[in-house]
């Protein structure tokens, strides 16, 4: 059965003095989760298990990231979460550190809904 993207959410996180891309990556993902409300499941009657949610996590070290760990924040449908090259690191000189700065985009899919409903005018 064909797939229908019904959601593309980003955000981004960020670990300032920890260096922790793992960190970065799940503020990423909870910054994208808290821009959507997504209604049409309750209103449609569709379950959320029907859903296949990819997320891909930016950082300049992707080596980094527990993609398994991050994946665990995702409340709904099936997920799977990659990291790949992005994000920024910011050095700090003076302290001798740097600050992970991470990006997420969270797609979710669908089965292909057309011909299950009919759009009627309200009477």
């Amino acid at each position: 059965m064909s797939e229908k993207r019904i959601i593309l959410e980003m955000g981004t996180g960020n670990d300032l003095y920890g260096q922790d891309y793992t960190k970065a990556a799940r503020r990423a993902v909870q910054d994208a989760l808290h821009h959507s409300s997504i209604t049409l499941f309750a209103k449609l009657g569709i379950d959320h298990s029907e859903m296949r949610v990819e997320v891909t996590i930016g950082v300049q070290q992707p080596e980094m990231v527990d993609c398994d760990l991050v994946a665990q924040d995702l409340p709904r449908g099936r997920a799977s979460v990659r990291a790949v090259k992005g994000g920024l690191d910011v050095e700090d000189a003076d302290a001798g550190s740097r600050h992970v700065v991470a990006t997420a985009a969270i797609e979710a899919w669908l089965p292909d809904q057309a011909g299950k409903y009919k759009i009627t005018a309200p009477k």
